[in-house]
């Protein structure tokens, strides 16, 4: 028993130090160089271990990188901060739901989508749908519950979004979920 719950939390730090290298990495890159899009790729080891570990520790990785949301949107303030930071202005109760609650959907979600389908192409879906779980829940509670913000006309943010950054990110998740996952299912038995 206690080697089983050191072993999850070992698997647990591992994939966070990783998903730390990955955020501090990228936000770097994407604030320095002027890129059009600024694709999240956080997630990706949240696939990844939903897929390889279950859903457990899965969904405790999408909490911790909820985590990293709020910590990260209340240090570093941009227009946006306040939809996923109750502590910064304008932000409130919503703001953490919208942190929280699609982040630990990834570790969810693409546990059942592998599940459905155990296969290559299996895979690859199950890194696009991780990614887009990410996306509709994100966006939709932003549209649903910050609608007033820009004056009622928070559509438009949300198209940019949806028409950029999301397809990126869910092409980037499906490739790099459909590479790792089978070699470090390997490296697991």
């Amino acid at each position: 028993m206690r080697h089983k719950q050191s072993q999850t939390v070992s698997t647990i730090a591992i994939f966070f130090a990783v998903m730390l290298v990955i955020h501090f990495v990228s936000s770097t890159i994407f604030n320095v160089l002027p890129v059009p899009i600024k694709p999240t790729l956080i997630h990706i080891p949240v696939i990844i271990a939903s897929i390889l570990y279950g859903p457990c520790i899965g969904a405790s990785l999408g909490a911790l990188m909820g985590i990293i949301s709020v910590v990260t949107n209340t240090v570093i303030r941009l227009p946006t901060s306040y939809l996923f930071s109750p502590f910064v202005e304008n932000g409130n109760v919503y703001s953490l739901v919208i942190a929280m609650v699609p982040r630990i959907l990834i570790g969810i979600t693409p546990y059942y989508i592998y599940k459905l389908w155990p296969s290559k192409p299996g895979t690859f879906l199950a890194g696009a749908i991780g990614s887009l779980t990410n996306t509709v829940f994100v966006l939709g509670g932003i549209f649903i519950l910050f609608a007033n913000v820009y004056n009622g006309d928070i559509q438009k943010l949300l198209a940019v979004v949806i028409g950029t950054n999301s397809v990126a990110e869910m092409l980037i998740s499906a490739f790099f979920t459909g590479l790792a996952v089978p070699r470090l299912s390997r490296l697991r038995k």
